[in-house]
């Protein structure tokens, strides 16, 4: 889990997480920076949760570099064989999490869906309009082979990890989740969607802006049509 000021999320999807008695479950914090005390909290918790783990970034902010650094992690412990991304806010489901671990045995990666049948997107209509045209455009620029492009709920066999090789991964904010399935669609990895319901977020305040969601655009058009990687922007 990436996270930027989610301390009023933290604990209580930390418990719904180790509620659900996976076994050899890790939960992983990859804390931004944030000014809202979500690290200390992270820190805390270990002492009730002894697989609690905790990066705390420096540097450069983006959503993009703490993905990669939570795949680095992963790969760097040979013991870990499946590896859950998910959102700090709730709007992924920890009942879900099940689900997309049963869905990879038979599968290199499975992306929690909103748009398959038994998926649902409860967040405004605004918001869904938005992310279907954002989802459509990806989809039909980058040939993508699933409906909900955009989900950041994502499972993830160690091969398909190698195979996405997160450290040479360019994306420094959300099209991180645009990049890696592109690299899994052009490895030909097999991808499976899975559904999911988003709920919108009860605590804390949404990250998402009209900027960066034009920043993910542009970083397909960089997908697509690498001479244009020469522009660098923050996507």
């Amino acid at each position: 889990m990436a996270t930027y000021d989610e301390a009023a999320n933290l604990e209580r999807l930390v418990e719904a997480l180790y509620a659900l008695r996976v076994d050899g479950l890790q939960v992983l914090v990859i804390d931004d920076q944030s000014p809202d005390g979500t690290a200390a909290l992270a820190r805390r918790l270990r002492a009730r949760w002894p697989g609690l783990r905790l990066i705390e970034r420096s540097g450069p902010r983006g959503r993009g570099l703490a993905g990669k650094d939570g795949f680095l992690y992963a790969l760097h412990d040979p013991a870990i064989e499946r590896v859950v991304e998910m959102d700090a806010d709730f709007s992924h489901q920890p009942q879900d999490v099940p689900r997309l671990l049963n869905a990879i045995q038979d599968a290199d990666m499975a992306i929690g869906s909103r748009r398959v049948r038994g998926g649902a997107d409860e967040r405004t209509v605004a918001r869904r309009w938005l992310d279907r045209q954002a989802a459509l455009y990806a989809r039909r620029l980058l040939r993508l082979p699933v409906e909900d492009a955009n989900s950041g709920f994502r499972a993830y066999t160690r091969k398909a990890l190698e195979t996405i090789d997160p450290a040479t991964l360019e994306s420094v904010g959300p099209s991180l989740v645009l990049e890696v399935l592109y690299r899994a669609s052009r490895a030909g990895l097999n991808i499976v969607e899975t559904p999911v319901d988003l709920v919108g977020r009860k605590a804390g305040a949404s990250k998402f802006s009209l900027a960066r969601l034009a920043f993910s655009c542009f970083w397909i058009l960089r997908l697509r049509y690498p001479r244009l990687k020469r522009l660098r922007l923050g996507a």
